[in-house]
């Protein structure tokens, strides 16, 4: 497996991050995988989802459905 190179992506912070940054997860839209971090610790580095299943988990946070194991 190769390793992705993340340091030149333009990352998003989550629309409901509070004013403090706490508790709140940033993605790199526009690649192949999606990179989501946590936003706190950006440094710890990044977990990679297929698109299909990050639009597939949004899909269900806006439905507010429990995720389900794929």
């Amino acid at each position: 497996m190769r390793a992705i190179d993340l340091s030149a992506v333009s990352w998003r912070k989550s629309s409901y991050s509070n004013a403090s940054g706490g508790e709140c997860v940033e993605v790199a839209p526009g690649l192949p995988l999606v990179p989501v971090r946590d936003s706190k610790d950006p440094a710890r580095g990044a977990l990679l989802f297929a698109a299909p299943a990050w639009v597939a988990f949004l899909d269900g946070v806006r439905r507010e459905e429990p995720a389900r194991a794929a």
